[in-house]
C-alpha cells in the first residue's frame, strides 16, 4: 500500500459583516496528519464593532444511517479563547494548535458505504460586547501515514 502526502495550499476564509467588520483567517493547508500542527493568522481588515473575545473549536461531526433514519451526533473535540479584548484594524493573530495532544481524532472518513462518515471543522468564534455570535466553520481532512 502507498501512502501518499496530499499537496501544501494555503487555504484563505473571510468573513464580515457588511460595514462593520471584515476578518481573513489564514492557515496553511486543509489536510493535516493526527500528529501535525494547525499554523495559521487572523487578519483583522475592518473592525467598527466591539469585540469582547474569539475562540478557535475543533468539532467532529458524525452521521450514520441513511434518509429518514440517518443520525448526525456533533462533539466539541477542543476549544481555545484565541484572543481576549477588542482588536484593531491591521491586527494579525498567529494560530498554533498541536493535534497531537487529542485523543479522540481520528482520521476523516467520508461516506462509508453511504451509511458512515466522520468529518472535522475549525470552528471560528467571534463574541462581541453584546454576547453575539459570528462564526465560520471551514472543514478539514485528518488522515493517519502508514507504517
Amino acid at each position: 500500500r502507498a501512502f501518499i502526502s496530499p499537496p501544501l495550499q494555503l487555504d484563505l476564509e473571510q468573513v464580515g459583516i457588511e460595514d462593520c467588520l471584515h476578518i481573513e483567517f489564514e492557515y496553511n493547508k486543509s489536510r493535516y496528519h493526527l500528529r501535525e500542527v494547525v499554523l495559521g493568522k487572523i487578519f483583522f481588515l475592518l473592525v467598527r464593532i466591539r469585540i469582547k473575545h474569539m475562540e478557535l473549536a475543533i468539532i467532529k461531526r458524525e452521521s450514520s444511517g441513511i434518509g429518514a433514519n440517518a443520525y448526525t451526533e456533533s462533539d466539541t473535540v477542543a476549544k481555545y479563547e484565541i484572543m481576549d479584548g477588542a482588536p484593531v484594524r491591521g491586527e494579525a493573530i498567529p494560530i498554533r494548535l498541536f493535534l497531537s495532544g487529542f485523543d479522540q481524532l481520528t482520521p476523516t472518513f467520508r461516506n462509508v458505504n453511504n451509511k458512515f462518515s466522520v468529518r472535522y471543522f475549525l470552528n471560528l468564534v467571534l463574541v462581541d460586547e453584546e454576547d453575539r455570535r459570528y462564526f465560520k466553520q471551514q472543514e478539514v481532512f485528518f488522515y493517519r501515514k502508514g507504517p
